[in-house]
């Protein structure tokens, strides 16, 4: 696995490995344009975690992600105070790599 110094490095990286598409977090589900992605939907293929040196804001996990219908790209998520509510499936599935 490799290793980044910064999100924006891990981010860059991925892209120029073809992680083009900028996926969101919903409750139960990942989103990229109007698709809606379910769990079973999606695999994780890299995750990189980064934890702020002085302000825990700064906290955040980088997810590789393909999906079945062949889209690769990148999920960002900010954990900590202020991290989103997810489902039970999400949680297992962001938490399984």
């Amino acid at each position: 696995m490799r290793v980044y110094d910064t999100v924006t490095a891990a981010i860059e990286d991925l892209r120029t490995r073809g992680y083009l598409a900028d996926f969101n977090l919903l409750f139960d589900s990942i989103q990229h344009n109007s698709n809606t992605i379910h769990p079973q939907d999606f695999e994780i293929t890299e995750t990189y975690r980064f934890e702020g040196d002085s302000d825990p804001g700064d906290e955040a996990v980088v997810y590789a992600i393909e999906t079945k219908s062949g889209a690769k790209g990148v999920l960002m998520y900010g954990y900590g105070v202020y991290s989103e509510d997810m489902s039970e499936d999400m949680i297992r599935k962001l938490g399984s790599k």
